[in-house]
């Protein structure tokens, strides 16, 4: 599909969706726990439905439906930490967060699995993931170099191992599953009482803050120094929880974006400053660039200015490049995103493609290994650019051609379904 935008400047309020993030952790916290979750406010996007299906594939029940007050809701009866064996291949679709927790969770029973993926999802390494659920007693087969299409056949026995971490899902889907091995004794499943991590390398930190977050409301029993080392009791169970989704700051980036960019004011609803999320830094990041922030509650309203040009490191928040990336175009001085090389390992080289199509549209950008150097000022053109099947890069080039001369087309614009179908809608109404 191909999405013509043209400039303009974009102000209005909105409702922001519910967090990605958010809603695979409580799916899978759902589905293997016991009894039955409620879980509102879930995201509806392609990757939900991707989780959906992988949960559903493991035993979970799950209904979904809507509340008395049009909610979305997501009924969800537990396997109890038992995975049922699928039987056939578990196709994740596009989405690495549920690739990399269905791996270690899948490795709880003693079936073998078998994951694989679209394009992109095949072409993104698990290695150090599946290198530890072999040190903790899982069997893997992989034919692929650390990619999927993969298998994994549990048990999982706890002991220790030590993991280097350039995506935090890596960590989450270990802390994740290492409370539900079965403790010594019980079905004979494992020779240890804990299960010992050591991360050693660990980027996105917010994101295990937030994994961290949901074990707690379990009440699950860990001891750990920071975020590098861990030690988790075996033998625990997750329980059924009622639970909302929160708003997702990783989409209200691209509004906060569109309104540091065209002048707004945006205001976005939704939003909890206390939450886990990373992105929500966005908002203090565009705040220095010049742009006026007010938070009134769950709102927050951001007004675009005269931006300046700075150095941010993005090491805890790489979903939010291409939108910076975009936005830096616009800001007098030269700006840099760096510390960021996981960029380079999620659905694109998101550095090289954000370089790449900014670059058609006639900015001043380059490479770093770590990021991207932008000189800003404007100047932009409106062209065809490639979205490469990636929906931050597609949603970003969108902010860009706010402020462009003359019409953008994106090319592959579909690919915002897979976390925001509505963005196009609401970017253009």
């Amino acid at each position: 599909m191909i999405k013509t935008i043209h400039p303009a400047r974009f102000s209005k309020t909105i409702l922001v969706p519910a967090s990605k993030s958010h809603t695979i952790r409580a799916l899978f916290i759902a589905s293997f726990a016991e009894g039955t979750s409620r879980v509102l406010n879930p995201l509806d996007s392609e990757d939900t439905a991707s989780c959906l299906r992988v949960c559903r594939l493991f035993g979970a029940r799950i209904t979904e439906g809507k509340t008395s007050g049009g909610e979305g809701i997501l009924i969800v009866e537990g396997n109890g930490g038992c995975p049922a064996a699928p039987g056939l291949p578990v196709d994740v679709g596009n989405s690495g967060t549920t690739l990399y927790f269905a791996s270690a969770l899948a490795a709880l029973a003693g079936a073998e699995v078998r994951f694989t993926g679209d394009r992109q999802i095949c072409s993104r390494p698990a290695e150090n993931l599946l290198r530890s659920l072999e040190e903790l007693g899982a069997e893997v087969s992989c034919e692929a170099g650390g990619r999927a299409p993969f298998t994994v056949r549990g048990p999982l026995r706890g002991g220790k191992t030590s993991i280097e971490c350039p995506t935090s899902q890596y960590l989450s889907a270990l802390l994740l599953a290492s409370p539900l091995i079965s403790a010594p004794g019980g079905q004979g499943f494992t020779d240890q009482a804990f299960t010992e991590i050591d991360a050693p390398l660990l980027y996105e930190e917010p994101y295990v803050e937030m994994t961290l977050r949901w074990l707690g409301d379990q009440g699950i029993r860990l001891e750990r120094q920071g975020l590098r080392h861990f030690v988790i009791p075996s033998g625990q169970r997750y329980r059924a929880f009622e639970k909302a989704v929160p708003g997702d700051f990783s989409s209200a980036t691209f509004f906060f974006c569109a309104a540091a960019v065209s002048g707004g004011p945006v205001t976005l609803r939704g939003l909890d400053m206390g939450d886990a999320q990373g992105d929500k830094a966005v908002i203090s990041i565009l705040k220095s660039m010049g742009c006026a922030v007010k938070t009134a509650g769950t709102s927050i309203t951001l007004t675009g200015a005269s931006l300046k040009g700075r150095d941010i490191d993005m090491n805890a928040i790489p979903d939010a490049v291409p939108a910076l990336a975009a936005t830096a175009c616009f800001a007098g001085g030269k700006t840099r995103l760096l510390n960021v090389p996981q960029a380079r390992l999620k659905e694109t080289d998101r550095i090289a493609v954000m370089a790449g199509e900014l670059s058609k549209m006639g900015a001043c950008i380059r490479e770093l290994p770590d990021g991207l150097e932008i000189g800003g000022g404007g100047g932009l053109r409106g062209c065809r650019v490639d979205g490469h099947a990636d929906h931050r890069v597609v949603m970003a080039l969108a902010i860009a051609a706010l402020g462009a001369s003359g019409a953008t087309e994106i090319e592959g614009a579909e690919a915002a379904a897979v976390t925001f179908p509505r963005f196009f809608d609401l970017l253009e109404t």
